[in-house]
Order: C-alpha cells, then structure tokens, then sequence
C-alpha cells in the first residue's frame, strides 16, 4: 500500500474533495485524522474508513475551525502526540467564494476567499511543519491550484487560487531543506462535487466537460487516487509544482 503507516490529517474531510482524498488514504494504508466544522459529515466519511476495516478503522475525527489559530496548532499538536508523528496535511476546506463581476461585488465578498484561504493555508501547514520538521520529512497537500486561464464573473474565486499557489512557492523553498514537499492539485472542476439539487447543476457539469480536452473532467476517485500517490513516497521528487487533474481543461 502506497501509504502503509503513514499519518495523514484531511481538513475539509467532511465535504466531497476532503472525503475523497480520506477515503483514498484509508484504503492506501494511513491513519487517518478527520478535521472540519460539521461532526455528523465528519463521522459519515470516518464510518466508511472504519467499515472498510485495515489502517482506516483507525480514523479519528475533530470539529476544527480551519481559520482559528490556536484550534488548528491545539489539534495538530493533539494528533502528533497520540499518534507520534504527522506525515500527510491535506487541506480541502472551501473558502466561502461569492462569485459577482468585480464591478457589482462588495469588497468584503470579494476578499472573503482569498483571506480565508490564505489563512487556513497558512495556519495548517505552519502546524504540520512544526512536527515534520523534527523528523526531516512530510507532504503538504492543497486543493485547487490556479492556471492562466479564467472566467468574468468569479469574483476573488480565481485570485484566490493564483495566492494559493504563491502561498505553495513560499512554503516549499522554506520547507525543502527540511525534507517537507508541498504540492496543489488543480482540477478545473469536479462535476460530482456539486451537490443534488443544485441549480443549474447539469448545466455546469457539461460546461465542465466541454472545457476539457479529454471529454471527461476528474471524478472524486481521480482526486482521491491522485492524492495519494503525491502523498507516497513513490512521488519523492515532487514538490514545488502542482499537479494538472484537469483533463486539459487548464493548459499549462
């Protein structure tokens, strides 16, 4: 198994990427730490690790506001002492975008998303890299790197992304030296994130498609496997980049 006896911590878990990438993680052997603001989605996602049986049924969860400093580094040290060490921080939180033209959006709803990614970013690396440090080795995940291309009417959504991948360049010169890789995944859209019921959903899933090149955009699977091979050791000399699961919808 890609991950066997390694720690990993998913922020985000109880939504779809964040449980996605749990899942992949249980099945690839970690022990896996569940974070995030809801517990009852939170024990959704740690019941199919636990049912799934090996490392998984080891899954632990905690409501953790991923924007509160000390409830992020309370958390973080809380893991690395039961558990011994963290090897994987994985951050999926959504980052409450309010998507307007620029010219119609409120100030505070355009600096909502990059203020509360950059923050959540920040607060959950700096507590992994605390402990990895020590050991001389870990992997820093994101979910959802930018890319050159964009849309009207995103607000401060794709601004967002574009800081997060300065935040990643920051970090993984910073981190390097001490064995720590940090990496985003960027997708273009996964058309099975977007809830049942959703206005326009069907609509948005074949613009989704249409954009890529490949007739088909990532599915949760796809995040959840991609994830985890970025997150092993066979992904060793990965860091400082991101990773394209856009199907070529975002062309590097």
């Amino acid at each position: 198994m890609l991950l066997e006896e390694k720690v990993a911590v998913v922020y985000g878990a109880g939504g779809s990427i964040g449980g996605a990438a749990a899942r992949a993680f249980a099945r690839e052997g970690a022990r896996v730490f569940l974070a995030g603001r809801t517990a009852a989605s939170l024990e959704t996602v740690a019941g199919d690790l636990r049912g799934a049986g090996g490392a998984g049924g080891a899954a632990e969860t905690a409501v953790v506001d991923a924007l509160d400093e000390a409830a992020v580094d309370g958390f973080v040290d809380g893991v690395a002492a039961r558990a011994g060490r963290i090897d994987v921080s994985f951050n999926a939180i959504g980052i409450g975008d309010v998507q307007q033209p620029l010219t119609e959006i409120s100030v505070a709803d355009f600096l909502q998303p990059i203020t509360n990614a950059m923050r959540s970013q920040f607060l959950t690396t700096r507590a992994a890299a605390r402990h990895m440090t020590a050991r001389g080795s870990g992997v820093i995940l994101a979910f959802g790197g930018g890319g050159t291309q964009t849309l009207p009417g995103l607000g401060g959504f794709k601004i967002a992304l574009d800081a997060l991948e300065g935040l990643r360049r920051q970090w993984a010169v910073e981190l390097g030296p001490h064995g720590i890789r940090v990496v985003t995944l960027k997708s273009g859209g996964v058309a099975e994130s977007i809830p049942d019921g959703f206005p326009g959903k069907e609509a948005i899933t074949d613009s989704l498609v249409e954009e890529t090149q490949l007739g088909r955009c990532a599915t949760l699977a796809d995040v959840g496997d991609v994830a985890a091979f970025v997150a092993s050791d066979r992904a060793r000399t990965l860091t400082a980049t991101d990773v394209n699961i856009s199907c070529g919808a975002i062309v590097d």
